[in-house]
């Protein structure tokens, strides 16, 4: 095995206070509009932390950074979610299948990662741990190779990506030059007839901000129940919703066969909150989703993302990742078909554009006119700015 690829060193660490900005890390901020506004969301039946979801810990776990190092000195490096849970996993399970491992072995280690898991795992934290794992290797042997992420996967399939916005400020974001706004809905059912309402009356608003014609999306986060679903999607037909996403709990799949049934010429998106190839095997195959939005930082990284996208592929199912930034950029790019992908306003105004990672990074791309063209630096093309941002596990 080539010094180059034989990995020597697995470090973990949590990122201090201050290194906590951007749209992974903005939880544990105040006054960003990611979870200091009124959005719905699964704890909205409780009025104590209905207005905030900063109020019940949404940023409590925190984010993590792995670095994976091979004799040589080459380093790969990634960033995910879990924090100190999923760090301690990182450091006292999961470093025996890397430590000595060559790095090239990616899918043999993914499989040991999630196979020596299963007793505690398969969904969430664990998986986010493996996520991490997974985009930090594949960091380090494009690094090895000087080559992009994307040549490793395919090569481009796509010289450029069209991205839509998530933001509270969808006129902003139109006049930024991206493609769509998604927006966030402010109640759910445990609000009411007055809810429904104020619903409606917002999505008004937001569809008289951006004209007629300009794709306006809404993210219920996991907030709704199935007849609420159905009847807003009614009613709010005159707004021309381009697609709603993640409307119910991500376990249920009966109460996404149902909508699809009630609403068949709209379109239903789901599956940021879904684990590994085996949590999207219905979806995909049942066909009551119209677009796949697996998160390439939790659902088992890009590895397991693009197993995800094969299984898709077979059933024209559109896989259009949640966020990640450039890890879901470089997936996208090596993909046939609509080179398509979602940037998540992480300024706290929503109004402009800064990096996903904020200062954590050097080398982020960030889109131009609502487009992005991906460097071909090696790896995911990014470095650590300031290694004092970072705390080691102990």
């Amino acid at each position: 095995m080539s010094a180059a690829f034989k990995i020597k060193h697995l470090r973990v660490f949590t990122l201090a206070p201050a290194a906590k900005t951007g749209t992974y890390f903005t939880p544990g901020e105040s006054n960003h509009w990611l979870v200091d506004s009124l959005i719905a969301n699964p704890m909205s039946g409780y009025a104590k932390y209905r207005d905030k979801r900063s109020s019940w810990g949404i940023g409590v776990i925190g984010a993590l950074v792995v670095e994976i190092e091979t004799e040589d000195g080459t380093i790969g490096v990634a960033t995910g979610s879990g924090g100190m849970p999923a760090a301690w996993l990182i450091k006292h399970h999961f470093s025996r299948f890397i430590i000595g491992e060559d790095a090239r072995n990616i899918n043999r280690i993914w499989d040991q990662l999630y196979r020596s898991s299963l007793p505690y795992g398969r969904k969430g934290l664990t998986i986010m741990a493996i996520s991490a794992i997974d985009l930090a290797l594949w960091d380090l042997v494009g690094k090895v190779r000087r080559e992009p992420v994307y040549n490793l996967i395919g090569g481009l399939a796509q010289e450029e990506i069209t991205l839509y916005c998530t933001t509270p400020e969808p006129l902003a974001i139109k006049q930024l030059g991206f493609w769509g706004a998604k927006v966030p809905l402010p109640h759910s059912h445990f609000d009411g007839e007055e809810g429904f309402k104020k619903n409606l009356e917002y999505l008004a608003k937001q569809r008289a901000a951006v004209g007629p014609h300009y794709p306006l999306m809404v993210d219920c986060y996991m907030s709704l129940t199935v007849n609420y679903a159905i009847r807003l999607a009614e009613a709010a037909k005159p707004f021309n919703i381009h697609w709603w996403e993640e409307v119910l709990s991500p376990d249920d799949d009966d109460g996404y066969r149902e909508i699809k049934a009630a609403h068949p010429a709209l379109k239903w998106t789901t599956a940021e909150h879904e684990y590994t190839r085996y949590g999207f095997r219905q979806l995909i195959a049942e066909r009551t989703i119209d677009i796949l939005q697996p998160d390439v930082m939790w659902a088992g990284g890009l590895t397991e993302t693009l197993r995800i996208a094969a299984h898709a592929a077979a059933y024209d199912t559109p896989v259009i990742p949640h966020g990640s930034g450039p890890y879901s950029y470089h997936f996208v790019a090596s993909q046939p078909g609509n080179a398509f992908c979602e940037y998540v306003a992480a300024s706290p105004d929503g109004k402009t554009i800064q990096p996903v990672f904020g200062n954590l990074f050097v080398g982020e791309p960030v889109p131009v006119n609502g487009k992005l063209k991906i460097p071909s630096t090696p790896g995911f093309g990014m470095e650590i700015r300031d290694h004092s941002t970072l705390v080691p596990l102990d």
